[in-house]
């Protein structure tokens, strides 16, 4: 059985570099998914985390979830539930501007820490797009430079609770999707499991470890690296014991930003005799289609933007 990637990531600064950047390698391109540990974010800043999140759901989203799950299981058993998710969940939005300070219900303490955390998991996304550079044969900087736009990147965070559910053979924690942006950095629960990923047809546990951050590939990094790295679908299952925390966050490109396989990358597999080429677009474009596509495969959302090059590059007629 393939053991679960896990990256020291202190490791990278000494003898042991290039196996450790060849577990991201394979990490990349094969699983979509890793894990990492001594990453730099202070340990006593991730314990305040979870706990000011579990406090604050406990305080004021807690009740308003139980209401939401009696309807939900009501209506999961009169159907087949494939439209829910059993989470409580809200966004705050980091960059290019904050909107943490708008959020109802949330006290000074939290808002400080959430915005220490957001600004060491910034740090962390860039360092991790430098050494996927690395891996890739891109001159440093590319991936974040590509994903720019006119104001710099997108990045924000989803805060989920998925608390105890009686029925999880009825209905889903958060159903199977890939992720559309670029890459995702995730805190989770150390004691309550449920997120899996797909590996060759089998779902496959993400195991919870202490301290550490689960990273995973989005939609925008297969298209630059044109395939070479895969996002993969994902779910949580719903348990029966435990609330499990989840502290998801998304360095994305910026909604102008024009997303398009790496030149270099499409010149290799060119001469690798490797031809076919991801699609161009602008990333506000690819999240409206993804919107309505979240929950189904990512392949039809990259033919639709393959056919809209094709139109567009056809002569006009005289």
């Amino acid at each position: 059985m393939e053991v679960f990637p896990v990256i020291d990531m202190e490791k990278l600064e000494g003898n042991d570099r290039g196996a450790a950047m060849e577990i991201l390698r394979d990490a990349c391109e094969n699983w979509g998914f890793f894990e990492i540990l001594n990453h730099g974010i202070s340990h006593e800043l991730m314990d305040e985390v979870e706990r000011l999140n579990k406090g604050h759901y406990r305080k004021r989203r807690e009740q308003r979830f139980k209401e939401f799950a009696s309807k939900a299981l009501e209506d999961a058993s009169s159907s087949d539930a494939n439209d829910m998710d059993w989470e409580s969940t809200f966004f705050v939005s980091h960059l290019p501007e904050t909107n943490l300070y708008e959020i109802p219900d949330l006290d000074d303490q939290y808002r400080k820490k959430m915005r220490e955390f957001a600004l060491d998991l910034e740090k962390l996304a860039e360092r991790l797009l430098d050494l996927l550079c690395e891996n890739l044969g891109l001159e440093k900087g590319y991936l974040k430079k590509a994903f720019c736009g006119s104001k710099g990147p997108t990045f924000g965070t989803k805060v989920s609770s998925y608390p105890p559910c009686p029925r999880p053979d009825l209905i889903n924690g958060l159903r199977a999707h890939t992720d559309a942006g670029g890459i995702i950095l995730l805190f989770q629960d150390d004691q309550v499991s449920g997120l899996q990923l797909l590996k060759d047809g089998q779902w496959v546990d993400v195991p919870p470890m202490r301290h550490s951050i689960v990273v995973n590939i989005g939609d925008q990094l297969e298209v630059i690296t044109n395939g070479k790295y895969k996002s993969v679908m994902h779910r949580v299952v719903a348990q029966t014991d435990g609330n499990r925390m989840s502290i998801a966050s998304f360095y994305n490109p910026g909604s102008d930003a024009v997303i398009f396989p790496a030149p270099a990358l499409v010149e290799k597999e060119a001469a690798e005799k490797k031809n076919e080429v991801y699609p161009r677009f602008v990333f506000e474009d690819y999240m409206k289609l993804y919107v309505g596509q979240k929950f189904q495969a990512k392949e039809p959302r990259f033919e639709a933007f393959k056919a809209v090059e094709t139109v567009s590059a056809q002569p006009i007629a005289t």
